[in-house]
């Protein structure tokens, strides 16, 4: 990556558009055209802004970036999801999966359609049981580059985004800046307007950036990708456990609970003869209500190349019921997109291979 690139202008809060502004000369309500453009109209280019100079308009361009995204592949499920490979400017794969809502997921209306989007190229934590990572990390994705999948989704698809997920390629708080930077411009007014609580923000468990999450103004809401219910089962699947054992990650996660005022989420992908024996489903029951946190429990979407599989329908309503009997707030996800690889990576890693095997 070019790190002496000119800045994409979708990269900028409103603050910095009114900044450029000026600098370049122009009245300050410039900006607010310029935003009304971008986030609104949609455009996707400067020469596109037809109610600025045309003067302001090359100079913009001579300034800043105008990324785009281009579509390469999409997958639809039977039942709706939709997986969506973007290729950047720069030629990197990554994934967007579009999720039809549900009560178990998140609480909301059946007709709330969520987007699952991904903040880095590839992932440098190792989870045993996810494609984002077999082939290592590349880079941090821009914060234009994580708002181009909302906008590219919505207008490939027509519907409009409610609810966001960091959940897809790569660790959100490992790219700390530009996800914060990016979830600014999603919920402003003037950007994609998209509440505070209705994004979440997932994290395999990096406990400073819990904290620093924590301290930030937005109520934007937090899910633990947990996976493991003791110290012994994560350092199986999660090398981030070595950093960051149990206790560190859920006393950063105290933290967090006491300053939003909010429950968390537990995601707890269920992988059988790893962690979905019943004292796995005990202690976890017991985490969460020392935290009084919900519990969102995701048979494991099998990824090619990998030994793991998900248990039996029977043995994942076991664990479930556990969890119910302890007075825990759980609830099973339902079958999304397993007939599209629609866990985290695949369709990424699939084209790759796919395109190497051409080349060669």
């Amino acid at each position: 990556m070019n790190r002496d690139a000119k800045t994409d202008i979708k990269s900028l809060r409103f603050e910095q558009i009114e900044q450029a502004v000026a600098e370049l000369g122009e009245a300050r309500y410039r900006a607010r055209q310029i935003a009304d453009w971008l986030y609104q109209r949609r455009v996707q280019s400067f020469e596109e802004m037809t109610d600025l100079p045309r003067e302001f308009r090359a100079r913009l361009s001579e300034q800043f970036a105008f990324g785009k995204m281009d579509v390469v592949r999409v997958l639809g499920s039977r039942d709706t999801t939709g997986k969506f490979l973007f290729r950047l400017t720069d030629d990197s794969l990554i994934e967007t999966v579009l999720i039809p809502a549900s009560p178990a997921l998140y609480g909301s209306r059946s007709d709330r359609r969520t987007l699952c989007v991904s903040t880095q190229v590839g992932c440098a934590y190792g989870c045993k049981f996810c494609a984002s990572g077999l082939e290592g990390f590349s880079r941090n994705l821009l914060p234009n580059e994580i708002v181009d999948q909302i906008i590219v989704v919505e207008r490939e698809t027509g519907e409009k985004i409610d609810n966001i997920v960091f959940m897809g390629m790569g660790e959100p708080l490992a790219n700390f800046e530009n996800v914060m930077g990016a979830i600014r411009i999603i919920n402003a007014p003037w950007g994609l307007g998209i509440g505070a609580r209705r994004i979440t923000v997932s994290t395999s468990g990096l406990a400073p950036q819990i904290r620093k999450l924590a301290d930030e103004q937005l109520q934007i809401r937090l899910a633990i990708s947990l996976h493991g219910a003791t110290d012994e089962v994560r350092n199986q699947i999660m090398p981030i456990n070595r950093r960051y054992n149990l206790e560190t990650l859920l006393a950063a996660c105290e933290y967090y609970a006491k300053h939003k005022k909010q429950r968390l989420t537990f995601e707890y992908i269920l992988i059988e003869n790893v962690n979905d024996s019943p004292d796995q489903a005990r202690r976890l029951g017991r985490i969460a209500r020392r935290l009084e946190a919900k519990i969102n429990l995701i048979p494991y979407n099998t990824v090619h190349g990998l030994p793991w599989s998900r248990p039996s329908p029977e043995q994942q309503e076991h664990f479930l019921s556990i969890l119910r009997q302890a007075g825990i707030a759980a609830t099973l996800r339902r079958e999304k997109g397993h007939d599209i690889d629609a866990a985290c990576g695949q369709l990424r890693l699939q084209t790759k291979r796919e395109l190497q095997s051409t080349i060669s």
